[in-house]
């Protein structure tokens, strides 16, 4: 079969992750897989897709101008998409873009993922009948989790759409058999890691401000990149935890540095099913999250839930994991049991059987 993945981006995320490792895992499998960007920059994944041989098509690059619903997107789209037989797309714009796009040509059959469990959209009620709209022209519409699947479709009520769950899913193996990075932190030293794109909808600064209520042992360790990084550096020189605080950037040895820690949190305001916590629970170390929507039913009887944006309550828990090893290894244990359900290879071959079946009732 033949497979276009759409998305805005290639830049750091849980949904550019899925769609570089499943073009990967289809083009393994002899399927041809190629990838269309509205915003072709240079990133770490695009050298990850590259190495594929797939085809990247790249609707603007760094320097040109870019805009997620430039209405040429549109056109863009419609040139390339009638070579395909399922053109699946990812985030808000290509999936508008390619339902506009889908009444000019015919030929592929749509489908559309949902990452996240909510979005700014549905709290405007003059998106409703935009939005059912378009969830009305894919044929399938994937949801990565329960979660994001009873929101959806409470959002949407009398809709056509066949909505369904395939819950994502990771490389569990990369992240078990990770090693340390030796020298990560210094000695007698407590590591607290995240690992998440600086983005609106994460919640650094919870954590961040949790470190002021924390001894000077305990050390915070951000790897990402976004656009949140500027504001959230500032809050940790005014709360005086700067020191303790370490921005690493974008890195390619996620595995390794969530090895390194000592624990691992996800503070956020929502997810869809977050990959990065799925990783986080993988590593054998204690895992805690924000309680929220997306994190509630990942870690739930595994990890350690926290109430949203509760900063004292976060620096509890973490100090009591902290003190209380045996704490840290029945939680530690906990995780990777719960992990183990969310296996890379259960949600492909969920995608491929999705690809296979609407093919089948075409013809």
């Amino acid at each position: 079969m033949k497979i276009l993945y759409v998305i805005t981006s290639l830049r750091t995320g849980g949904a550019e992750k899925l769609v570089v490792e499943l073009t990967c895992w289809f083009r393994e499998k002899g399927h041809s897989v190629d990838v269309a960007l509205f915003d072709g920059i240079q990133t770490d994944f695009m050298q990850d897709l590259e190495k594929t041989g797939c085809k990247i098509y790249r609707f603007s690059t760094s320097g040109s101008f870019y805009s997620p619903y430039y209405p040429r997107r549109i056109f863009q789209l419609a040139r390339v998409m009638n070579d395909y037989d399922i053109v699946h797309t990812h985030n808000t714009s290509p999936q508008f873009f390619a339902a506009i796009a889908h009444l000019f040509r015919r030929k592929p059959l749509l489908v559309t993922t949902e990452h996240n469990t909510t979005n700014d959209r549905r709290n405007k009620k003059w998106f409703l009948p935009l939005d059912r709209w378009m969830y009305n022209r894919y044929r399938k519409v994937i949801c990565i989790s329960d979660k994001a699947y009873d929101n959806l479709v409470s959002y949407l009520k009398h809709t056509k759409a066949d909505v369904l769950t395939i819950k994502n899913g990771v490389n569990l193996k990369t992240f078990r058999q990770a090693s340390p990075i030796e020298g990560f932190k210094k000695e007698g030293i407590f590591a607290i890691v995240m690992v998440a794109a600086f983005r609106p909808q994460k919640d650094q600064g919870t954590l961040i401000k949790a470190m002021a209520h924390l001894p000077l042992d305990c050390h915070l360790f951000l790897a990402g990149e976004g656009e949140t990084w500027p504001g959230l550096e500032e809050l940790s020189k005014t709360l005086g935890v700067e020191e303790r605080v370490h921005f690493l950037g974008l890195r390619k040895d996620v595995p390794q540095i969530l090895k390194s820690s000592d624990v691992v949190v996800m503070s956020s305001h929502y997810e869809g099913l977050s990959l990065s916590s799925i990783e986080g629970m993988a590593v054998d170390k204690p895992f805690v999250a924000s309680d929220v929507d997306g994190l509630h039913e990942i870690v739930e009887g595994a990890g350690i839930l926290v109430p949203h944006q509760d900063e004292k309550a976060l620096a509890e828990v973490l100090l009591k994991l902290k003190e209380d090893s045996a704490l840290r290894a029945s939680v530690a244990a906990s995780c990777m049991e719960r992990a183990s359900q969310y296996d890379f290879s259960k949600m492909a071959e969920a995608y491929l059987k999705v690809y296979s079946d609407i093919l089948g009732e075409k013809k």
